[in-house]
């Protein structure tokens, strides 16, 4: 099976490149080529997909079972794909997000069902447009579309909710007996996934003719409140962190930016019911929990001491939001 990855290299499309290359795929990512990232098997295609005529040139005629995207955000970018894959794939996977789905929920446990809608987040509404043009070219064209939303997936990637979860931050604080913020009172449910817990259901999905159509969240099964994750990535190092917390509303005054991923998506308990990606992929099950995970993501920052590198921008934002806490109530 020949497929294309647009993009390839981040924080879950790496492990899925892994997984399928060790199934026998024949893998090509199609990037800029400016990550320091070596894939084993992996093909690498240089051109810039948002340059579709650069595109054009360097893939010319060639057909590829599966397409997927995984840096697609807008509307143009799908509009785009459109011209330049129709006819050319035999199945196109679009990376949405599980943001999407409705907020606030008015049923407790989250199905491909659930509707979309996002009145906080300016990125899970773009999610949602790309989803509907993608299903307007399957029912009006016979485009190969499937949608696919992940939730909070990591692998590198601290998975907290407040602050840069790609820097060693959060870590650095605990270990120096700094606070750090949580949202809310920490109570509400969240369920995080390692990426390679995500990559088995994925690559189960590449090429498979009946998942044409369809949309798809996988997730793992496993829920923890906020403060058990804080109090998960504290047992990790060794520590115990010390927690304050803030309404996400009061969050949301001071940045805005980390306030709209808190009020349309980790300020609400989401559940997520993955029967439908088990029965199109029967072996998917999630095998990773946090406990385990966390200690995986630590070591990676720990091997290279630049990645513990934390810049002071953000330390300060950390601090602003703790100062401005007060008279934001």
């Amino acid at each position: 099976m020949k497929v294309l990855f647009i993009g390839g290299t981040g924080n879950i499309s790496v492990s899925v490149s892994r997984l399928a290359i060790e199934r026998g795929i024949d893998l090509y990512h199609l990037n800029r080529g400016r990550q320091n990232v070596t894939i084993d098997g992996v093909k690498t295609i240089i051109g810039d997909i948002h340059q579709p005529e650069q595109v054009q040139a360097v893939l010319k005629d060639q057909w590829f079972d599966v397409v997927v995207n995984w840096i697609a955000f807008h509307e143009s970018d799908i509009e785009r794909d459109l011209r330049l894959f129709s006819g050319k794939c035999g199945q196109y996977i679009f990376i949405s997000s599980a943001s999407a789905y409705q907020k606030p929920l008015t049923h407790p446990v989250i199905t491909e069902s659930t509707p979309l809608a996002n009145p906080y987040w300016e990125y899970s509404r773009n999610k949602i447009r790309c989803e509907e043009r993608l299903i307007r070219a399957y029912r009006e064209e016979g485009f190969p579309a499937v949608i696919v939303r992940p939730s909070h997936t990591y692998a590198t990637r601290i998975p907290v909710a407040v602050g840069n979860w790609a820097s060693y931050m959060i870590p650095k604080r605990m270990l120096e007996g700094k606070p750090v913020v949580v949202h809310g009172d920490g109570t509400s449910l969240w369920t995080l996934t390692h990426a390679e817990d995500f990559a088995r259901g994925f690559v189960g999905l590449l090429g498979h003719p009946q998942a044409v159509g369809h949309a798809f969240h996988i997730t793992s099964d496993f829920v923890l409140t906020w403060n058990q994750i804080y109090e998960q990535i504290g047992d990790a190092l060794g520590v115990k962190p010390v927690l304050v917390h803030i309404p996400s509303e009061a969050i949301a005054k001071v940045d805005p930016d980390t306030g709209a991923g808190l009020l349309g998506d980790k300020m609400w308990s989401v559940i997520f019911d993955n029967s439908k990606i088990k029965k199109f992929v029967p072996d998917f099950v999630a095998q990773i929990p946090f406990h385990l995970g966390v200690h995986r993501a630590l070591a990676w920052y720990q091997a290279d001491p630049d990645r513990m590198r934390v810049s002071p921008e953000d330390e300060a934002h950390i601090e602003r939001l703790m100062a401005a806490y007060p008279a934001t109530i």
